[in-house]
């Protein structure tokens, strides 16, 4: 009689095909589960899939859709990556990537309407990074001061962060001319990141910046050096004299900085302006891409288009299916948990064990 046994691997499983299978698998088991609860509405499972796909992967228009998400997505996944680097647990990039939003906002109001893109863009950005930053950087600091737990203030912050966005739109920042609806004015031609090609704008530039800045931070910087050290074994760092407070609030400040970056670029490139709608998800998704990329800049990517192609591909599925609005939430939902499910298997294996070995383990 044979049976089998969860066993640790020594090393990770690499990225690789077995990977691919793996999450392959995840999103068949996903999509299997949510077949279940299109068959009790009659809607077809085959359909749907076919719909997702051509949603999020299907032609030039759907390709560009999910590739505009997916710039607001690798920024957030990037700056929870560095966090995360060194076993802190940055939760916050929603509320990081609100204030980026405000941080933006703030700097097109302050600046006179006729302000060139030479100074407006930078000063936008500039505004959002601090913004963002700040709201990583007292997380950081309650935590090396009173002990609080990062991952709770960084989630609270998320609430704080969005309401605050929220009051300054239905009050001191709402557009007299809107009819009411809460929303800032149109911001101006020069506030507008430029298109690159079709509806695709010059974020995906800063996003290149980003990663090639971050790579090279890491593996080329002193303080990238300690950062990975630390965070490979926090006490050994304390011995070797490693400044593991600063890197403790630089790191989540620099995680909410790049929040900030994404915040700046939904308002400036998507919305025009800062709505109440901003926010949408993508500092949540951001934790789940850094966690399936293993921190890797270049699997983020894969990742960030991955997920925001799904993203996409769910919500052509509920227009023209015509299912409740809650299904593409649940759909979202499925796949993200058994995607991360999925990774058990990168960490450890099944093998199988004769009955004597099961005794023997008993």
């Amino acid at each position: 009689m044979t049976g089998f046994r969860i066993v640790r691997r020594e090393v990770p499983l690499p990225l690789g095909w077995k990977s691919l299978v793996i999450l392959l698998a995840a999103l068949m088991f996903a999509f299997f589960i949510c077949s279940m609860l299109l068959l009790i509405q009659d809607k077809s499972p085959g359909e749907a899939f076919v719909l997702l796909l051509q949603g999020g992967f299907g032609g030039r228009y759907p390709l560009e859709d999910t590739l505009l998400k997916s710039i607001p997505l690798f920024l957030c996944s990037v700056g929870v990556s560095v966090a995360f680097r060194m076993k802190v647990w940055n939760i916050g990039a929603e509320g990081q990537f609100a204030l980026g939003g405000v941080g933006a906002t703030a700097a097109v109001l302050l600046l006179p309407p006729d302000a060139p893109a030479w100074l407006a863009l930078p000063a936008m950005m500039g505004g959002a990074a601090i913004a963002g930053g700040l709201w990583g950087f007292i997380p950081g600091l309650l935590k090396l001061r009173f002990g609080l737990n990062e991952i709770i203030s960084t989630l609270m912050f998320n609430y704080i962060g969005i309401e605050l966005m929220r009051y300054l739109v239905y009050g001191p920042w709402k557009d007299p001319s809107s009819m009411g609806f809460p929303m800032t004015a149109v911001f101006p031609d020069a506030a507008i990141f430029p298109p690159l090609f079709g509806r695709t704008h010059a974020g995906l530039v800063l996003c290149l910046v980003v990663a090639l800045a971050i790579m090279i931070f890491l593996g080329r910087t002193r303080l990238g050096f300690e950062l990975r050290a630390a965070g490979e074994n926090p006490r050994n760092a304390r011995y070797a004299r490693i400044p593991y407070g600063f890197l403790l609030v630089f790191v989540l400040a620099l995680s909410g900085a790049l929040a900030g970056l994404a915040g700046c670029v939904e308002v400036s490139a998507t919305f025009n302006r800062l709505q109440p709608n901003l926010c949408t998800g993508y500092g949540y998704t951001a934790i789940v891409v850094a966690w399936l990329s293993r921190l890797r800049i270049s699997s983020i990517a894969f990742f960030s288009f991955f997920l925001a192609g799904l993203k996409v591909g769910v919500e052509n599925l509920q227009i023209e299916l015509q299912v409740p609005a809650a299904f593409g939430g649940i759909l979202e939902g499925f796949i993200l948990l058994c995607v991360l499910a999925g990774q058990f298997f990168h960490l450890y294996r099944l093998t199988r064990v004769n009955a004597q070995e099961q005794g023997e383990h008993a």
